[in-house]
């Protein structure tokens, strides 16, 4: 009788993937990232375990929204005080902090709690083409279209 597989700590080895997301669609980019963050590519993928690979995010201000989002999608906090509500669209989102409108749908489609924190730990999201993690030897990411 075999007993099912379960990954541990130990035995996970990471992979470094860079994406490029010039002109690609914010939210199938997004997907394919968080599915590569907590491992579900891998064979050996067991759900309670981070068994993900690291991803670096190049050119993030280039991202491509479809349809009316541009000015229809809201990023929404709150300052905790009242009428602390503020409310940017994905245009002005764009110009002031392009990376956080990757960073935001990536972070969202994670699990939440201690094991997503993990997880999301592993994106580096940049504008611009160039980012820090050289020595680390990235390989171009395969499944984003």
């Amino acid at each position: 009788m075999r007993s099912t597989f379960m990954a541990k700590k130990e035995t996970i080895e990471r992979k470094w993937y860079v994406v490029d997301a010039q002109d690609l669609v914010l939210g199938r980019m997004a997907a394919d990232v968080a599915t590569v963050l907590r491992g579900k590519h891998k064979p050996i993928f067991t759900p309670h375990v981070d068994c993900g690979d690291y991803v670096i995010i190049v050119n993030a201000e280039k991202i491509a929204l479809t349809g009316a989002k541009w000015q229809k999608k809201e990023y929404v906090r709150h300052s905790g005080y009242p009428g602390g509500l503020k409310v940017r669209t994905a245009t002005e989102m764009l110009e002031k902090q392009p990376q956080k409108i990757v960073e935001k749908a990536v972070r969202g489609m994670l699990p939440k709690g201690k094991l997503g924190d993990d997880m999301y730990r592993r994106l580096f999201v940049y504008v611009g083409p160039e980012h820090k993690q050289a020595a680390q030897k990235p390989e171009p990411f395969p499944t984003v279209k």
